[in-house]
Parts: C-alpha cells; structure tokens; sequence
C-alpha cells in the first residue's frame, strides 16, 4: 500500500532535462531543444515530393497560387486513430462538414490517416490521403505511402502541401484525435504504436512553414478537436504562429465540433475574423453536446494569443513568488498540494483513471491567492486573453486554460512537462518539490530570486506516521491525531474502505472517499461513515474520489462496458442532495492518451461491476476481477445504498505533495441490521 520512493537515476534524468530548458525566460520549443533534424529538409519546395495521384487533378495547381482577398482556408489534420476504426468520429465529422454548401472562397484541405479501418467508402487506411473539399464537393488530390501521422515530418509536408497549394486570406488549422495535455500532445496514430506529436514537433513543423512571429502571427486560428489541450503550455507555443486558439481543457466526448454547424457559419459569413470563427466553433461544439446529453462536463475556449505574453509573465510572477514561499518554508508544498486537490483537474487523476497532471489555471490561482498575491494578476490575465468559453455545470470553475501540476509525484511526467512546458519557475518548483534538488542551473536560478540556500523538503518519509494508531470517540467515530505538524506535510487526506471476510480470508476494497471532518490547526482527523456506499442500481461497486469541490464531488467507478473498460463518471451534487451518471470514458493509456469517447449509458447496455480483492492474512496487492453483471435499464441510477450486513474496515490514506501515500491502522465498522458497532483493530 506504499508508493515506492523515487530514484536518484531518475532525478538526474530530471536534472538533465531541466538543463537543456537553460537559465532564460521563456524558452520555446526548437528542433534545436529536440535533438532530431527540422522537419522539411528532404522535400522540395512544393511540399512533398513523395506524393502522387494516380489520375492527377487539375485542383492542385502547378505555378504559385494568388491569394485571393476575403478568401479562407482551413487546413484540417484528420489522424483517424481508434476513434475511426471503432466508432466511426471521423466519418460522422467528414459528413457533418459535407452537409455545407461551400462558396467559392471557402477551402477545406484535408490529410486522412492514422486509422487501421475507415468507417466510409472512400478513405484508404493504407494511405496517407490529402483531399479537397470546395464548392465543387470532395476531391482526392494526393496520396502516399502510410507514414506516422504523430511524426513532425507527417504534419509539416501536409502544412507546406496545403499552403503552397491552397492558400488563402485567412488560414486556420485544425487537429483532429485524441490529446494528451502538454506532456503528451495530440494526433495518436494507432498504426504506428499511438505515437503522437509533442509540443516541439508541432513548433518545429509550423515554424518550417510559417517562421515565428509573434508580432504578426500567420494564422487566423489554430484549433484542437481534441481532449485536454487548452493549456498555457499549448498556448505559448501557437502564439508564434497564430492569432487565436480553439481547444478544450476536460476530455471532449466522442461527437466532438459539430462540423455542419460552424463551417456553416464560415460559409455564410466568409469576412469573419478568427475570433468570430473560435466562438462559433464553441457555440455549435456545445449545442451539439446538449443535443446528445454530453454536456455535463465539456469545456472549449477561444484564446487571443495576442494577447498572452502578459499571462506568461503573470504565470512567471506567480511560480517564482510560489517558489520563494516553498524556500522559506517547505510546507509550502502542503498548502499548494491541498489547493491543487481542490481546483478542477482533466482527463483523470486517479489511480484506475490514470494521470494527466492537468489543472486549471485559473481556480488553482484563486484557491492560492490567498498566500500568493501574484495569483490576482493571473486570473486578470486569462480574464483577458480568454475571450471566450463554453462549460457544462461540472466545469463551472474552469477559467479556459490549464497548467501542469504533478497529483502523482511521477517524475518521468515532470520530465516531460520540463522538456515542453513555458516558463522556468514552475520546473523549478516541481523539481525541488519531487526530489529536494534544482539541478544544473539551480544555483543561478537561486541567485536570480536572491535566495541564498534552500531547506530540506519535509515529506512523509521522514514521520512515523505509516500504521499511525486511532481511537474511537464517544460518538463512535474513528479519530486520527497527527499534530499540528499534519498541516505542514499532508497534501491531502482521505480513506480506503474495505469489506472484510475473514472465514474465506478476503478483502475487498470498496474504493476511496473524502468524508471527513478535519481540524487542519490541531492536525486532528475525525471519520463520517455511515454505512452506505456508492452503488448502480443496488449494486455495490468500487468507486474512487477524482475531483473534491465545495458544490459537488466527481468520482470514478470502473466497469466493463459491453466488455470493454471504461470509467463511470459519477457526480454527487451537494446542492441538489443526488448522485448522477455523466457518461462513460476510457482512462489514460500508456502513451498517455486521454480518449475522446465518453458516451452516455444505453438501454440494453451490459455492465459488469469491478471489485478490488486481496487476502485477508496475506501481503498480496488487490486484484480487479469481474464481480456482477448488469443491464442497463430506462431506470438505471447511482446512488448510495446500505452496505449488507458484515464486517468493514476503513484506513486512512495520508497524501504528501511528492505523490507518496501511507495509511492509517485500521477501523472496524460491523454492520448488523441497520445499527453500527466500531472498533479499532491492527491489520
């Protein structure tokens, strides 16, 4: 039940990741910054050279191409990925975009690929195809030889391809597929084991086509039909490259941009600027939404990147006052980790979720303005330069673009946050955060803030509060007492409930939860159990704590769906006093993808609920295994249910900011015909 200490390999691996972000502020990504050669420097000027038609058609121009004034041009990279070759996303959004009439000066330029089997008749899964799609309808133009479409060389011969030969007035370009935030990137091609572009190869393909400029940007609009990529990371990267910024910070559900609805707009009204375009994306994107009942949680932002360099300043401001206060006090990271715990987060930060380390800026701004008074000048900023943004009721807080922070302490995610992520003082922090140490660099970092040293980072490791005892107080409630030491260490708190079966000598742990009753000042801990638990129509399912807001909590419940894996997204909603199902979604990947397919619960669907069992005698980690098998009904709901009668034991789960756990001893609940006994026992 303990998280293994890091390494001091994997903190110089950090350090030399921290080394080659050099000691300047900021730092974009370069091909310099990659080790790998640009992109571009095998095609001719054309674009690619490696791509042919079998019947060459007269839409691809042979001498240079005039631009034709009021004319617009989006360049649409449609990397299919499972999306496709399961569900179809793709095609459905191909003939959502085909259901507009186009005017003459209105050009969609389009590369498919990335998807072992294309739901319609005309795309090839063997082939990367460039198509065209005007008032004359849907062209083939071009195809090659499948390629990586999560290769910077992929995406920057289609960008050269598309403005060479169809340029225009105003350009926008879009990505179409999974995202994975800053870290991971976007355009996971399931033919080439989910590579996927990161944020340096993006940079280095677009500034191959358009150099960098962030006075005068080349693009109207750049724009992600993806998951979890409105960050500021994102941002600071495509200010070089384009006026504004359409993407989403939560996993975007699988109908995705409504095609039909916003190109429509462009169609009718070709003379809007990228601003217009970005708010028409998110007004469809979310009638869409509402139209399927996904709303629930989606988030989509429309960002004036000439207006970011102040927030990058103020994000700067923010982390370096954030860095001298964990100098001066290391309890710092207590604080910061409880605010982060609290501030809406994306795409799963659990343990059966996975972790994208995504937050959003702007609420963990507010909930740390109080010891940060730089935080203010953040949350003006994204007021600012965030211009526009859609949400559903269970993203009121969000503020329209996210940053990195570390909820699992993993440091190979912190080292690929630190070889993308913008700005310096933010990398420093986490880095002293997670291992004690800045690395190469750190002494002039240090010398820059005038601070002379830095203190030891207190952390669970050096307490004995693994097995810390409990008592039971008259009212019969668990109470756990730490000291006032606990407000200076502990990131978080909960529990881990367990159902224990000592005649078959099994547990079976029920999930985790936040009902509790801290008094932080006294480092005194206080448990609510009241026999019940989370349950799907009855049955009792395992469950984990994602999100603790003041209005609502959301939890995640794994399941098989229809045999598949997937997450309940499950909302308890304070104000209203229900449970609620938002959808189902798959959890992060390997690759550190977050998939775009939350879907809604169907009549006739199948659930078949997960438990976690373990020994009860034994040292043997908990194993999910298939427990029982639902249909899911006109009726189907969650909510609480009594637990059956039988014997429970709750631990509580001590957090640190560096992602370590230790637990509690054990309390024993036994339930017999309503009524509830307590005990403390030693597991």
């Amino acid at each position: 039940m303990k998280k293994k200490l890091f390494s001091i390999f994997l903190c110089m691996v950090m350090v030399l990741s921290l080394a080659a972000c050099g000691g300047e502020e900021p730092s974009e990504p370069s091909a310099a910054d990659s080790g790998n050669e640009s992109p571009g420097s095998s095609t001719t000027d054309d674009g690619d050279d490696s791509f042919v038609t079998d019947e060459p058609d007269t839409s691809v121009p042979d001498d240079p191409v005039s631009v034709e004034d009021g004319s617009w041009a989006v360049y649409w990279y449609l990397c299919g990925s499972d999306l496709e070759s399961k569900h179809g996303c793709a095609s459905t959004d191909l003939s959502e975009m085909m259901e507009v009439e186009l005017p003459e000066n209105v050009t969609v330029v389009i590369q498919t690929g990335g998807a072992s089997v294309w739901q319609n008749d005309y795309a090839d899964p063997g082939r990367l195809q460039r198509w065209v799609y005007n008032s004359d309808g849907l062209t083939l133009v071009a195809e090659s030889e499948s390629a990586s479409m999560g290769d910077a060389q992929t995406l920057y011969e289609f960008l050269e391809f598309a403005s060479t030969n169809y340029p225009a007035d105003k350009v926008a370009v879009t990505f179409w597929n999974h995202g994975g935030g800053s870290v991971d990137g976007a355009a996971f091609d399931e033919l080439y084991g989910m590579d996927s572009l990161d944020l340096t190869e993006m940079y280095q393909a677009f500034n191959e086509v358009w150099p960098a400029d962030t006075e005068a940007p080349a693009l109207e609009l750049v724009g992600f039909d993806t998951c979890l990529m409105a960050t500021v990371d994102v941002a600071a990267v495509f200010q070089n490259f384009s006026k504004y910024l359409v993407a989403s910070e939560e996993v975007e559900p699988g109908n995705g941009w409504l095609y039909s609805g916003w190109l429509a707009e462009l169609a009718q009204n070709p003379e809007m600027n990228g601003d217009d375009l970005g708010i028409a994306i998110c007004n469809s994107f979310y009638e869409g939404c509402e139209a399927v009942g996904t709303e629930e949680e989606t988030t989509l932002s429309v960002t004036d990147l000439t207006r970011l360099t102040p927030l990058l300043e103020a994000y700067e401001a923010f982390g370096q006052e954030a860095f001298a206060a964990a100098a001066e006090d290391p309890a710092f990271f207590a604080q910061l980790g409880r605010a982060a715990a609290q501030s809406e987060n994306y795409g799963g930060n659990t343990r059966e979720q996975g972790y994208t380390n995504m937050v959003d800026l702007g609420h963990l701004a507010r909930q740390t303005a109080w010891m940060l008074p730089s935080a203010q000048g953040v949350c003006d900023a994204l007021e600012d330069c965030v211009i526009y943004q859609v949400g559903g009721p269970y993203r009121a807080e969000a503020t329209g673009l996210s940053c990195f922070y570390s909820y699992n302490g993993d440091v190979d995610n912190y080292n690929g946050y630190a070889a993308v992520g913008t700005g310096m003082a933010f990398k420093y922090l986490y880095a002293y955060g997670l291992t004690g140490e800045l690395g190469e660099g750190g002494e002039e970092y240090l010398a820059s803030l005038d601070i002379q040293e830095l203190p030891d980072v207190v952390t669970l490791a050096s307490v004995g509060w693994d097995g810390a005892p409990l008592d039971v107080n008259d009212e019969g409630a668990a109470v756990l007492t730490l000291g006032p030491e606990a407000n200076n260490i502990l990131a978080g708190i909960g529990f881990s409930l367990f159902y224990v079966d000592e005649e078959n000598d099994q547990m079976m742990l029920l999930g985790t939860d936040n009902d509790i009753d801290a008094d932080w000042e006294n480092g005194v801990f206080y448990d609510n159990f009241r026999g019940v638990w989370g349950a799907i129509d009855g049955h009792t399912v395992y469950m984990e704590l994602s999100f603790e807001g003041e209005d609502y909590n959301l939890y995640s419940v794994p399941i098989l769906l229809n045999g598949e894996e997937y997450n309940l997204q499950v909302v308890y909603d304070f104000t209203s006093e229900t449970w609620s199902v938002l959808g189902a979604a798959p959890g992060i990947d390997e690759s550190g993808m977050a998939a775009k397919e939350l879907r809604l619960l169907e009549e006739g669907d199948v659930i078949t609920t997960i438990w976690q069992l373990a020994s009860y005698s034994g040292d043997d980690d908990f194993e999910a295994y298939a427990a029982e098998e639902l249909t899911v009904t006109a009726d189907t709901s969650f909510g609480e249910a009594s637990l059956p009668d039988g014997q429970y034991a709750m631990v509580f789960e001590m957090r640190d900011a560096a992602g370590s756990s230790v637990y509690s001893d054990a309390v024993t609940f036994d339930c017999a015909d309503g009524e509830i006994y307590t005990s403390v026992n030693v597991y």
